[in-house]
């Protein structure tokens, strides 16, 4: 305790032997202001008395519950009493909000490090901004992050400010604004199986096509108007017909238009949407398990005989035919009998969780 004292402030020395009466300086506004700090026997910090000139007194007067809430988050946060950032920090960053404004502000925690910022983008899209300031801000870059599907980057220099970083996320949102117009159409006039609950991030869409019919698009957050990468999934027999509309009319492709749009044009089909269809119409419940989410899993593997259809979740298949004595395994791929109709059938080995 009374070595962290010393390091952390060299203006204070030690009045008495057992170093728990401690007298000298802070900077405060750039003017040195005496103080004493008079520890209990036990040496714990949470229960010193701080007596200190007039001058500073004056200047901390109404702020004594954010001076005791810095003392007890720094002994919180270190049991060797780690030192708290000097009086320049918290006043920076009061300048700095004053200036990018408080309504700006979501959150701050106890230590007055990790800040949420929120921030709207041009289609009125709130995001948010995750702000870790070091210890030595401004002069340490902090660490920013944000649901956005490309890496966030952000410019800092020693001279920047919440406002200016604030200011490149506004720019960010902007040049993703398209991206993300192309996906909340998708969202809104179609029935989306995966993923469940779509996070700002994700560029992937499986969208229902029909009763165990889907198509799983990628959209390229740089390019969302071009042509994305689509996977057809469901019954072979279902799907080879898309699958040849696809590679037919991929050339009639138009960047001008939604992808929405497009994918009607080349597939030649009308979407389901809520305006026309349940989502349960969609929902079929895997056929050994009798649930349709298996943790994060939907159904993707379909009995490709048109009498059957049965749709499984790929781990439950892959288990179901390994522990079958009639099935066969190639490499990653199983070949054995549907459950439902015997009918040939495979699936892939279900990836490995890390």
């Amino acid at each position: 305790m009374e070595n962290s004292l010393v390091k952390d402030n060299p203006l204070f020395l030690p009045l008495n032997k057992d170093k728990t009466v401690y007298d000298g300086f802070i900077t405060v506004q750039d003017r040195d202001l005496r103080m004493r700090i008079v520890l209990p026997p036990d040496r714990q910090l949470k229960r010193a008395k701080l007596h200190c000139c007039w001058q500073l007194r004056h200047l901390l007067r109404g702020y004594e519950h954010i001076v005791k809430q810095v003392n007890e988050v720094g002994l919180k946060s270190h049991p060797e009493c780690r030192s708290i950032p000097p009086p320049q920090y918290y006043s920076q960053l009061i300048s700095e909000m004053e200036t990018l404004g408080w309504d700006k502000l979501l959150f701050i925690d106890t230590q007055f490090r990790t800040l949420r910022l929120k921030a709207e983008d041009s289609s009125a899209r709130q995001h948010i901004l995750t702000i870790k300031l070091k210890s030595k801000h401004p002069a340490e870059a902090p660490e920013c992050s944000a649901d956005l599907p490309v890496p966030l980057a952000l410019t800092w220099t020693a001279q920047s400010t919440l406002e200016q970083i604030h200011s490149q996320f506004l720019l960010c949102l902007q040049s993703l604004a398209e991206f993300w117009d192309v996906l909340d159409e998708i969202d809104t006039k179609t029935w989306i199986l995966e993923p469940e609950k779509p996070s700002r991030s994700d560029t992937m869409r499986r969208i229902a096509i029909g009763n165990n019919v889907s198509i799983k698009v990628e959209v390229d957050p740089r390019h969302p108007k071009m042509l994305p990468e689509c996977c057809l999934l469901g019954a072979e027999h279902v799907v080879t017909p898309l699958r040849n509309k696809l590679n037919a009319n991929m050339h009639l492709w138009n960047p001008d238009s939604s992808v929405l749009h497009n994918l009607r044009d080349v597939l030649e089909i009308e979407f389901p949407s809520p305006a026309t269809h349940e989502k349960s119409d969609f929902n079929v419940e895997c056929g050994i398990c009798y649930s349709y989410r298996l943790e994060a899993a939907i159904p993707d593997q379909v009995c490709n005989d048109p009498h059957c259809g049965q749709p499984f979740h790929q781990a439950c298949l892959y288990e179901w035919l390994r522990a079958l004595p009639t099935s066969r395994q190639s490499f990653s791929i199983v070949f054995g009998e549907c459950p439902y109709c015997s009918k040939p059938i495979t699936v892939k080995m279900a990836a490995q969780k890390s």
